[in-house]
């Protein structure tokens, strides 16, 4: 699922160096055989030539094709209360959201509240945990938050983002995951996904995530934030990769200034599809109706 305070882990979602590859030669329309509802890209104006108004236009369009490929979007960290998708989110950082779901039915089954687990013993809670790596950090990150929890709001998670950025470990990004998936409160996510595509895409030239939420914000209404977060993300993981996108599968490459980053051979790129796009399961153990992949793996199985 976006910066933490001093001391924290750095928030990331299945975070990757990115590596830029060169562009391929187009294939002209009539050679496109994809079975795939993929539209051959067109080269959108370079960003110098586009107004602020063009951009505005393509940005809500790509957001409406976005909403036609993934009308399942969802946030794929398993979860059924606040404080889980709270602990959750803290957990993911500079892991998969597959390992965390892998990881918390052991985590909740021992401390299923932040009393329970604001009284965890630390080598107990990091042994649980340590699948996701940077495990004594982020023990000490949710004994800090449980016990705030306890101690300030009634062993309650807010809903107010101004009360989320002061627990230890939670940032903005992972603020806005939980109000906008617990609470209903529209939200942001800027996680590694959302900030490298929205500059692939020429919305943002900011690296800093409370610029581009800024400048995102900008562009979309409110109540369209939180599913804007989710449409991309998923965008990111499945197609839009750091180190190769999949450009000649894209179902939104014609609205892309960055086509050709990747590779632009359907058939090669096809093979880069991941999760249920590619054929494979997803990253939740339990996904929500209507989701067309497979479920994960628990941990130790054979995926």
């Amino acid at each position: 699922m976006q910066a933490k305070g001093a001391g924290q882990v750095t928030e990331a979602h299945d975070s990757a160096v990115g590596e830029h590859v060169p562009a391929q030669p187009k294939k002209a329309k009539k050679e496109d055989k994809t079975p795939n509802p993929v539209k051959v890209a067109k080269p959108v104006k370079a960003a110098g030539a586009e107004s602020r108004l063009g951009m505005v236009r393509r940005a809500r369009r790509t957001n409406r094709e976005l909403a036609e490929v993934y009308p399942y979007a969802h946030p794929e960290l398993d979860f059924e209360n606040p404080f889980e998708l709270l602990v959750a989110t803290v957990l993911s950082a500079q892991t998969t959201d597959l390992r965390v779901n892998q990881t918390t039915p052991a985590l909740f089954a021992k401390y299923p509240t932040p009393e329970d687990m604001a009284a965890a013993v630390p080598e107990e809670l990091e042994q649980i945990i340590r699948p996701t790596g940077f495990f004594r950090a982020k023990a000490r990150s949710l004994l800090g938050l449980s016990a705030a929890l306890r101690d300030n709001f009634g062993s309650e998670v807010p809903g107010r983002l101004e009360d989320l950025v002061t627990l230890p470990g939670v940032g903005r990004k992972t603020a806005n995951v939980v109000l906008g998936n617990a609470f209903g409160v529209p939200g942001i996510t800027v996680d590694t996904h959302f900030g490298r595509l929205v500059r692939r895409w020429k919305w943002t030239g900011h690296e800093d995530p409370e610029k581009v939420e800024a400048d995102i914000a900008a562009i979309f209404p409110k109540s369209e934030w939180t599913m804007l977060s989710h449409r991309i993300i998923f965008h990111g993981r499945r197609v839009c990769h750091s180190r190769k996108p999949a450009c000649g599968a894209c179902p939104i490459a014609h609205l892309c200034p960055s086509y050709g980053e990747g590779e632009t051979d359907p058939e090669k790129a096809k093979k880069l599809l991941k999760y249920e796009m590619g054929g494979h399961p997803g990253q939740r153990l339990k996904p929500p109706p209507g989701f067309p992949g497979e479920p994960a793996p628990p941990l130790g199985a054979t995926e």
